[in-house]
């Protein structure tokens, strides 16, 4: 919390590239774990992508196994049962036939309690919205690539959307892992997660091409270096916009759909939640990682990182810069101005009595 507190106020630094390898480890393993999920276990698709038909049974006295007796008898042993709360259980067949749908639907009726809700779904709804999903994701790729090569370099276009790419293969492991399900308003929340990431991202690339402009042309800090302060001086803002991002969304969470009982809330919910998180993270740690590697190969700053070396007298790591020691670069960097808009006039020295002196004693003037 000292260290938080201090990164707020600008009295304390982080250094992010000392972090980068083991983040970027972290990341990799995190994304292996979701990937086996997702070929063992697979996704759990709600009805609208799978299509079937579903019930929402109240039924007080009765519990999951008493329901799946009843789709048993009825030719659906496979159906999915869910406790929804104390009386209402959901029950998810794959059964397209109408009419067989509807048969099961009186059988609910007379053995276990009322049908409240029904809902028959083919499954062709649900491949035209992912594959109207894919082709937006595809859409924002190129776009989001042009742009970042546009307005700052394609390397900071590859950072991005290898941030953006680990933030969405990040959260659909959760997703597969917990066995949540996946709705359409899932796939809204993981196109919104994007947005987020990219936010964040691009936050960071233009600290890091004001910082690079204003004390690169000195030869005094490596890219990395540069980056470090870059990320330093953008932390508290990527935490706080995060912040504030979730508060609404853990409000939509406990109320919408806990207290409510809105399932569809729930989905958007949680999606949104694991995105701001880990869209965070891979802009502070993926991204600027990815692009200080790729700047490193440069030709200019290989030279450079042999002159930071060499003015230190030693072959090894370079150092990385704090906040306080960034703030004397800037003020070095940049020349003073007089108000009018022109170089200011130098001060004459001061001169000041010898330290443990005495001061010297004032003239008389002469008698004339």
């Amino acid at each position: 919390m000292s260290r938080l507190t201090g990164l707020y106020r600008g009295e304390s630094s982080v250094d992010f590239p000392g972090l980068w390898r083991r983040a970027v480890i972290a990341s990799t393993v995190a994304v292996l774990i979701g990937l086996a999920s997702f070929g063992i276990r697979g996704l759990n698709l709600g009805l609208d992508f799978e299509g079937g038909t579903s019930y929402e049974v109240r039924a007080p006295g009765a519990d999951v196994a008493d329901a799946r007796v009843v789709m048993d008898d009825l030719g659906a042993g496979a159906a999915r049962v869910q406790v929804v709360d104390d009386e209402v259980l959901l029950i998810r067949s794959d059964v397209e036939d109408p009419v067989q749908a509807a048969e099961i639907r009186d059988a609910l009726t007379a053995r276990l309690g009322p049908v409240e809700a029904f809902e028959q779904v083919g499954p062709t709804w649900g491949d035209e919205v992912t594959d109207k999903a894919l082709r937006a994701l595809v859409i924002f790729f190129i776009v989001v690539a042009i742009y970042i090569t546009v307005r700052l370099e394609w390397k900071m276009a590859v950072g991005a959307l290898v941030a953006v790419a680990h933030d969405i293969v990040l959260s659909v492991g959760v997703y597969s892992v917990f066995q949540f399900e996946i709705t359409p308003a899932t796939v809204i929340a993981f196109l919104t997660i994007m947005g987020y990431s990219l936010y964040d991202t691009i936050v960071v690339y233009d600290k890091v091409r004001e910082i690079v402009a204003r004390l690169g042309a000195t030869e005094r800090y490596t890219y990395p270096e540069l980056m470090n302060l870059a990320l330093n001086r953008v932390t508290m803002r990527s935490i706080n916009t995060s912040v504030t991002s979730a508060i609404p969304v853990v409000s939509l969470l406990i109320v919408g759909s806990l207290a409510m009982g809105a399932a569809p809330l729930q989905e958007f919910a949680v999606a949104l939640l694991v995105g701001i998180v880990v869209g965070s993270y891979s802009s502070l740690f993926l991204a600027s990682s990815l692009v200080s590697r790729l700047k490193e190969g440069e030709e200019r700053w290989r030279a450079v990182a042999s002159k930071v070396r060499g003015r230190a007298g030693e072959e090894g790591p370079t150092r990385v810069i704090g906040r306080q020691e960034a703030v004397l670069s800037d003020t070095r960097a940049a020349p003073r101005r007089s108000p009018s808009g022109g170089p200011a006039k130098k001060r004459p020295p001061v001169v000041r009595p010898a330290t443990g002196g005495a001061p010297p004693r004032p003239r008389k003037k002469k008698k004339r």
